[in-house]
């Protein structure tokens, strides 16, 4: 899901100094037989008890990010993966120049109406990043360049924008930046009339949001562990900020958000499991916050805002929720009144309101629906798409008084294209859809829907790509993707580099598991704490189907997944290493029992609710039977390639390191084992589009090559 940024190969004389600086802690590669011998990491035992049970980790000095040898044995591995990946280096690049091909790199975005002001953001040949951009009263008006993210980068290996936030009057810009990759954000703010950024400057800030007086904005900033913990309010040209609200349970963060209406600032404190919101009036910045349900175990709710009263999503009489109004003199629940009532068999995921309709975003059957309400007539429709597997979402919808619900659709055969709904004609214009240049063409390809069947009788959807020549004789290569953690639904989606595998004879499937969201939070619920298990036995399941149905074969299986689907990989290879040809795994959370028993660590505590607390023992006996690291064992495994960098914040780079450390000391195989650290990015890889490019390119030729396609 996220590749990584390739390092260049060492000659002779820096191996020799490197070998030399490296023991004892670390035997670099050298040549046996013709084939690279690669770097073993010294183990250094680190003994540990837990509910009687004792755990050695031979690795936990890995940990130590400061250490030259840590540096040392990461810039190793890049060298050993570069020379056991140099055959492939002419197909990278062709590979590159494919995907580079595909792209209009001078660009722009579809511009969206806030206030006065027309805003998009544009890309130029050459450049790394996006330039965001604006103009006055029309499209036609002269352009102003509110940042250019090129000159922010100068200097820099990575460069990420998180906050983009314009006060009412269109004269201020809170902008935030991430140069690391950390995710740790600087907050900004930029007169846009001059042009000049003002003095006020805040560090790990995480959401921002403007009152209505153009001179007081809101931010929350981050505790140790990363989690959104105070709010401040800050007014321009003061020196001290006011302390608002702070978060004291660590299993709760917030962010702030305002109305469409911009009539109030909304408060979110969640855990995975509990909601609590608070709100404002955006006119009254010193005013008080109050609260519309206090936090109650087990109860989840989203709130907007029409007229005199609040709507909310909320989840008290069923997991799927249903949508009630409330009062804003009295938003208690005894005040809630029923619109929406819940349904076992649909999802209510988010709302948008507007001045004369509202949207509700639904998923049922495991897609994703559309359905908009006219408040004037109390008629609802939903919006018809017409593939069997699509993803359609709200794109950029900043107007209040507007009839247009602007939205995405794409599928994995249809390119990425922004609409206009009508919601009172009920008519849909394309306003641009991504162009694919080289002359792609639809036609060729072909999606559908299938359903696996786990051991206990689910049905797993799955969805797949490939071109129409495809033939089901089991000969075909396939990559299977697989995530199913947190809630979150797998995104299918048009993907131009994937034509690079569709076109050589892959057929590329996702595996839509229990632990993800698309049948709904029942889905999520049968997939975590102690149903975690039926998450890798689903994966299973679908693949051990397709194989079946001769969409592939064992030998021509690539799977791939990243961060908690990371997790996915490293736990399915252990349970059936024959079932995989090869398996690609980017900044993997695998060493679940470690880094759960660490409350130190950002998400550690927060995610609790998720996995479980490996300190209460029911729990840990649970996590030891999946944790990837744990249950690594002396056998024949498939070939790997693991990818991380080192600034990630939300999978520490050691998790993957200690993997491939242990990993290296117990497979009896020939097979590769290729460990990729980028030592400039984070969570998400590098920053830069060209720079992505060549790591997919990367990932792409290991899968490729693991299958014989040269």
């Amino acid at each position: 899901m996220c590749p990584f940024q390739r390092t260049r190969p060492l000659f002779a004389a820096s191996l020799i100094a490197l070998c030399i600086c490296l023991l004892p802690t670390v035997l670099l590669w050298s040549q046996d037989n013709g084939r690279p011998i690669p770097p073993v990491a010294e183990k250094q035992p680190k003994v540990d008890m837990i509910h009687g049970d004792k755990r050695v980790d031979n690795y936990f000095w890995l940990r130590e990010k400061t250490n030259p040898k840590v540096i040392e044995y990461l810039k190793a591995e890049n060298a050993f993966a570069e020379q056991m990946l140099a055959p492939t280096k002419p197909l990278q690049e062709k590979l590159y120049q494919e995907m580079l091909g595909r792209i209009k790199q001078t660009d722009l975005s579809v511009p969206y109406r806030d206030g006065e002001y027309f805003y998009y953001s544009r890309t130029e040949e050459g450049k790394q990043y996006s330039i965001h951009c604006r103009k006055k009263g029309s499209l036609e008006a002269p352009e102003e360049i509110t940042l250019d993210l090129n000159e922010l980068a100068k200097g820099h290996k990575f460069m990420g924008l998180g906050a983009y936030q314009v006060s009412d009057d269109g004269n201020l810009l809170a902008y935030s930046l991430d140069s690391t990759g950390f995710r740790q954000y600087t907050l900004y703010i930029k007169d846009l009339r001059s042009g000049q950024v003002l003095p006020d400057k805040v560090d790990k800030t995480v959401s921002v949001v403007w009152a209505g007086d153009n001179k007081t904005l809101f931010y929350s900033i981050e505790d140790h562990a990363k989690r959104p913990y105070r709010l401040y309010r800050h007014t321009l040209g003061t020196n001290s900020d006011a302390l608002i609200y702070e978060e004291k349970d660590e299993l709760f963060r917030f962010y702030t958000g305002r109305t469409r209406s911009k009539d109030y600032i909304f408060m979110f404190i969640n855990s995975l499991t509990t909601s609590e919101v608070r709100y404002l009036s955006a006119n009254d910045p010193t005013g008080e916050w109050k609260i519309i349900a206090p936090r109650q175990h087990d109860r989840e709710y989203e709130v907007d805002h029409h007229g005199e009263l609040f709507y909310l999503l909320v989840n008290d009489t069923g997991r799927n929720f249903r949508l009630v109004s409330a009062p804003i003199s009295d938003p208690s629940p005894q005040n809630w009144k029923e619109l929406i009532p819940h349904r076992s068999d649909v999802m209510l995921t988010g709302m948008d309101f507007f001045a004369n309709h509202y949207v509700i975003y639904e998923r049922k059957n495991g897609l994703p629906e559309i359905r908009v309400t006219d408040f004037r007539s109390g008629q609802s429709h939903n919006l018809a798409f017409p593939e069997p597997v699509y993803s359609a979402f709200a794109s950029t919808n900043r107007e209040w008084n507007t009839n247009k619900l602007r939205y995405s659709y794409q599928s994995l055969v249809t390119p990425s294209s922004i609409f206009d709904y009508d919601m009172d004609t009920r008519q849909s214009t394309l306003l641009k859809q991504t162009e694919v240049l080289g002359g792609y063409d639809p036609k060729q390809y072909a999606s559908e829907r299938l359903y696996a069947t786990a051991k206990d009788g689910a049905r797993i959807p799955i969805s797949l790509v490939y071109k129409k020549e495809f033939k089901r004789d089991g000969k075909a290569p396939m990559l299977l993707n697989g995530y199913g953690s947190y809630g979150s639904s797998y995104f299918v989606g048009f993907s131009s580099n994937r034509l690079s595998l569709l076109d050589r004879g892959f057929v590329v499937a996702i595996a839509h598991i229990r632990g993800g969201g698309e049948m709904g939070k029942a889905w999520h619920d049968q997939g975590r704490m102690l149903h975690k298990m039926n998450t890798f036995t689903d994966f299973i399941a679908a693949a051990e189907f397709l194989i079946a149905q001769k969409y592939t074969a064992k030998d021509r299986l690539v799977i791939e997944g990243g961060s908690a689907g990371g997790l996915l990989m490293g736990a399915v290879t252990n349970l059936r290493p024959d079932l995989f040809k090869a398996v690609a795994s980017h900044v993997p959370f695998v060493d679940v029992i470690n880094t759960m028993l660490d409350a130190s660590l950002p998400l550690t505590v927060q995610e609790y609710e998720e996995w479980g607390n490996p300190n209460k023992k029911e729990e840990y006996d649970y996590i030891k039977q999946y944790c990837p690291y744990t249950n690594l064992a002396a056998k024949a495994y498939p070939a790997i390639l693991v990818k991380t960098s080192f600034n990630d914040s939300q999978v520490m780079y050691w998790e993957p390191a200690k993997y491939v450390a242990k990993l290296r000391s117990l497979k009896t195989d020939k097979n590769s084992l290729l460990f990729v650290t980028n030592m400039g990015a984070g969570h998400g890889g590098s920053s830069g589009r060209y720079d992505r490019l060549r790591e997919i390119a990367l990932d792409y030729a290991f899968m490729l090559e693991q299958v014989g396609i040269k």
